[in-house]
């Protein structure tokens, strides 16, 4: 029966290595993916980092146009004699 009880024991032994294989080989998929997944967040946030700054820039120049064109119609505004006498001389050399 000692015999038996050996095999047993061996039986065990190999069921529990197995199984701490598996769940080796587990942890080890999970680890790969939570490094690939975090690769992949730091090359998003690169990313959307130089758009937004891209963006930015081109939001920069047209707040900067948009204040000519307010200083520009104030100014026609306020002295509209100045743009008439302008479009009569512009017509002149056409």
């Amino acid at each position: 029966m000692a015999r038996a009880g050996g095999i047993t024991n061996a039986v065990n032994v190999g069921i529990a290595v197995q199984a701490d294989w598996e769940n080796r080989e587990f942890i080890s998929h999970i680890s790969l993916n939570v490094r690939r997944l975090f690769e992949f967040l730091l090359q998003f946030e690169a990313t959307t980092k130089s758009k937004l700054a891209s963006l930015n820039e081109k939001l920069d120049t047209l707040e900067r146009r948009l204040e000519l064109l307010e200083v520009q119609v104030g100014t026609a505004s306020a002295n509209p004699s100045l743009f008439n006498a302008e479009a009569v001389v512009g017509s002149r050399n056409f």
